[in-house]
């Protein structure tokens, strides 16, 4: 009897500890199945708060989607190839014992580019970069449809490093310009082009500065000195991005991209553009001038800072100090003083150099511009009349440009003065002598030009109007002010 209550009793602690083992195990799951269901439930609401978002917010990528489609057909390929020698001769003895002709030239061998562009017009016409398409024997370019065309280079600035492209096409796509003086830090763009040859890429990031200055641009061969206000970006751009389309959420172009930094050649977080004002005004001026009319005040200039305000006792730390007002140029002329301090271009502010040259490079010579002035405590506003790089207000031709630079001197109506002791009517005065063909001639500054080849010389508009109608060589009369006759002979 014992033994049957033992058992049952046996039975029964094992029935319970089953069943609580049961509810046990069933209530863990239960536990963990709604823990899932609403971990799974916050998830879809919520997403994983745990993961850094680095992706564009949700209200923006509608607009992302429009400016892309908007943009990406309007941004080409352009492929360049270049002759990396002229050719060379071989000698074949056998060639020469059997033909009597065992001299033989190689053909030249090539090598090839690439970048991006921007159709700026229905006709055809394209910006690009300058060193994209630089010193190219051909250059092609493949719309994002693959159309093919042969692209002539209508012309170039490498103070900005602008060049403009010309297909024969009808109806293109073309994309709308925006403003880059209203683009803000922070901002929201997009960069189009054809990295590694990978075409149609599109990256988004933000405006990350304005006006930088990262001196990868040399001066012009005629010594003016290169245009660096880029916008900077963190939109991912690489090898094959340069001359493509930089552009806002509306689908406007704000920049073309020039310029990475980095130590590896490849993107590293920073990319450049040349702000879209500048562009417009390079391109337009390459169409209606065949060259870039640029304006310049005629100043030497350098960012104010801290230190330089403390030395000069300026009193603010931000603007465009005036270390010296060039003789006969636009900024002395019409009243600036070295010393002063520029701190607006027309109604926009400059803190920098960079700044500075942006605005005034929108303007041509003979442009009138308003600077607002600090000197000392004053605050000024100064009217000037820009002039070029050669002390003179009018547009220049195309023609008259490309000589100018290859004389690279600075001419002036001849001092009465001097007319007088050396007893001439008129002439045309050297004022000043840079590397070119005038100093190769040895011609030094103070040289009055009385005769080019047999037409006589009475001013120097004259004398740049009798250069432009001649080629070849030519020979050059005049005198210095000591009475010395002097004849030159060189090539234009």
């Amino acid at each position: 009897m014992n033994r049957f209550y033992t058992i049952t009793f046996a039975a029964i602690v094992g029935a319970a500890v089953a069943l609580g083992s049961s509810y046990y195990f069933y209530t863990m799951s239960m536990d963990k199945l709604m823990t899932i269901e609403r971990l799974s439930e916050r998830s879809k609401s919520d997403g994983d708060a745990h993961r850094v978002n680095v992706m564009i917010p949700t209200e923006a990528s509608i607009d992302f989607v429009d400016a892309a489609s908007n943009t990406v057909n309007a941004v080409v390929h352009v492929k360049t190839t270049y002759e990396l020698d002229g050719g060379y001769y071989t000698y074949d003895p056998i060639r020469h014992f059997f033909f009597g002709d065992g001299l033989q030239q190689k053909r030249p061998r090539q090598g090839a580019g690439a970048g991006s562009g921007v159709i700026m017009s229905q006709d055809g016409y394209i910006v690009t970069n300058n060193h994209v398409i630089d010193g190219a024997s051909a250059v092609e370019v493949t719309l994002n449809e693959n159309r093919t065309y042969k692209a002539k280079v209508v012309g170039r600035d490498p103070s900005t490093d602008l060049a403009v492209l010309k297909i024969d096409g009808e109806n293109l796509p073309h994309i709308e310009f925006g403003n880059s003086d209203q683009v803000q830090v922070g901002e929201w763009v997009l960069a189009v082009g054809n990295p590694f040859n990978l075409e149609s890429t599109v990256t988004a990031g933000i405006v990350s500065a304005k006006g930088r200055d990262i001196n990868i641009l040399g001066n012009a061969p005629n010594g003016a000195s290169a245009v660096e206000s880029f916008i900077q970006t963190d939109a991912a751009v690489n090898p094959g991005n340069s001359g493509g389309a930089l552009v806002n959420t509306r689908g406007e172009l704000i920049g073309i991209n020039a310029a990475i930094k980095s130590n590896t050649g490849s993107y590293t977080g920073y990319s450049f553009a040349i702000p879209v004002n500048i562009v417009t005004k390079v391109v337009e001026d390459i169409l209606t001038f065949g060259t870039v009319q640029r304006g310049f005040l005629g100043v030497q200039i350098q960012n104010v800072n801290q230190e330089l305000a403390e030395r000069q006792d300026l009193d603010l730390i931000s603007g465009v100090y005036v270390a010296n007002a060039l003789d006969m140029g636009a900024a002395k002329d019409a009243g600036i003083q070295n010393g002063d301090v520029i701190t607006r271009v027309g109604d926009l502010e400059v803190k920098t150099v960079s700044e500075l040259q942006e605005q005034v490079s929108k303007y041509r010579p003979g442009d009138e511009v308003l600077l607002r002035v600090n000197r000392g405590c004053e605050k000024l506003t100064i009217p000037l009349v820009l002039r070029n790089q050669y002390g003179e207000e009018r547009l220049t031709s195309k023609k008259g440009m490309q000589i100018k630079d290859k004389l690279n001197a600075l001419f002036v109506d001849a001092d009465p003065e001097i007319l007088r002791t050396l007893k001439l009517k008129s002439g045309a005065q050297v004022k000043e002598v840079g590397q070119g063909k005038l100093k190769s001639a040895g011609i030094l500054p103070d040289f009055v030009i009385t005769k080019v080849d047999d037409v006589a010389i009475k001013s120097a508009d004259q004398l740049m109007k009798t250069l432009e109608s001649k080629s070849g060589g030519i020979l050059i009369e005049g005198y210095y002010p000591n009475g010395k006759r002097a004849y030159y002979g060189f090539g234009i």
